[in-house]
């Protein structure tokens, strides 16, 4: 006679089915278990020839809901995990981003970094440049559009421009950067403030998409901006010159009658279009290299290797900067 174990090693046998001449009606025979299991329990039928007995398996927890809900969770599981990498990056990007904008405090756009300073935000460019969520930058345009401020440059061509705002009276107020995408145009602006007026320096040009992340600019104008007389004249108290501070007091009187004056002047000047000079020069050409873009920062390489770094009108990084 076959042990206990034995008979449990046949769980529950297939139903076969024998055909029956009689009525020419087929009428199955069932082979009946002596055993059944139910949630790990054998358990004995009690008159096997009078009701079959169903096989039933108890279902585990593990597949309680069936081999589909196991995929489901284990998508859902793989979604969370790449969900979770996701926003650690984004948040080492965050970062990255804001130790390089802090790294601009006291430079001057570039002119005052000292070679350790220069050492460290090529370092924290790097690591952005390593991370760019827009590895083909001229293959979204929509993100290039708009105006961008510079925040820093290396390029020692802008020097003496930005050196000039180091006098007292006359100070860079703003550099920037402004793209069409529809219309592939670029203009590049410098506006200067001063005691009297402010006014600006503009450059139009046309720029075409050569690579993925190159674009070729051509200048095509330049334009001096009307200036803006100020309405009221901000007279310092004293102002240095050649190391020497110069009290200005004695002379704010003469000054506030040549404040109403300019008031009227002020009216007609500024209703003047500004000046545009036409470049033909051939040579009039350069290239740009975007190497990090998102929605706020963007950060390009130019000829000879120098930087830019500049941030979208309106960020937040904005109020971060300081000279």
């Amino acid at each position: 006679m076959a042990s206990l174990s034995q008979i449990n090693q046949f769980r529950c046998k297939a139903l076969s089915v024998t055909p029956s001449a009689s009525n020419f009606m087929p009428k199955p025979s069932i082979s009946l278990p002596c055993m059944v299991e139910f949630s790990g329990q054998s358990i004995r039928k009690r008159n096997s020839s009078l009701r079959p007995v169903l096989c039933v398996r108890a279902v585990t927890d593990d597949d309680e809901w069936g081999p589909d809900k196991k995929k489901e969770e284990e998508g859902s599981a793989v979604a969370v995990a790449v969900a979770d990498e996701k926003a650690a990056e984004e948040s080492e990007t965050d970062r990255l981003k804001k130790a390089l904008v802090d790294s601009f405090y006291g430079t001057d756009r570039g002119l005052k970094a000292t070679s350790e300073t220069r050492a460290e935000i090529v370092e924290l460019i790097t690591q952005l440049e390593a991370k760019n969520p827009n590895p083909a930058p001229t293959e979204a345009l929509a993100l290039l559009n708009g105006k961008w401020i510079l925040a820093y440059t290396s390029f020692a061509g802008l020097f003496p421009l930005l050196s000039r705002g180091t006098l007292s009276l006359v100070k860079v107020e703003e550099i920037s950067q402004t793209i069409d995408s529809q219309n592939f145009t670029v203009q590049n602006s410098v506006k200067f403030a001063g005691p009297l007026a402010t006014t600006s320096v503009s450059t139009n040009a046309k720029f075409e998409v050569r690579s993925p992340q190159r674009v070729q600019i051509k200048f095509e104008e330049g334009i001096i901006g009307t200036p803006q007389l100020t309405d009221s004249l901000v007279i310092p108290e004293n102002v240095e010159f050649l190391g020497q501070k110069i009290d200005l007091t004695p002379f704010k009187g003469i000054l506030n009658s040549v404040e109403d004056a300019a008031s009227n002047v002020a009216r007609t000047i500024s209703s003047r279009p500004p000046l545009k000079i036409p470049i033909s020069n051939s040579n009039a050409q350069s290239w740009l290299l975007t190497t990090y873009l998102d929605q706020e920062l963007r950060i390009s390489r130019g000829d000879g290797g120098s930087i830019f770094v500049l941030i979208k009108e309106g960020s937040s990084l904005l109020s971060s900067l300081s000279t």
